[in-house]
């Protein structure tokens, strides 16, 4: 159990987008040091599972997040919003205290 969660409509955004990259693509979430308010998300296609990543998978979508960056993102929701400001993948954290307008920065 990973904790993490892949909600409906960020799945059906990543199968979009990987629908356009080579077989064997996922995306990858990872948490780094930095953004405007401490942590920062980053988001790649990768077509390369490490050893220890976790794996999570939702309707044929398939993320992959790193062993460090897990503990960050313990309990969190994986989102797609569509609204005025513009499409993102958004993070649900439980464990943010803040985060940034943007949705990508937060702090623990």
């Amino acid at each position: 159990m990973t904790g993490l969660s892949l909600s409906e409509r960020a799945a059906r955004r990543i199968n979009d987008i990987m629908a356009g990259e080579p077989t064997g693509s996922m995306l990858r979430i990872s948490v780094n040091g930095g953004g405007c308010s401490g942590f920062s998300y980053a988001f790649e296609v990768d077509r390369a599972r490490q050893e220890d990543d976790i794996l999570i998978e939702r309707d044929g979508a398939k993320v992959v997040v790193d062993q460090v960056s897990l503990q960050y993102m313990e309990g969190s929701t994986i989102d797609f919003v569509d609204d005025l400001i513009g499409q993102s993948f958004k993070i649900e954290n439980p464990h943010a205290t803040a985060s940034c307008g943007c949705g990508t920065s937060f702090s623990m």
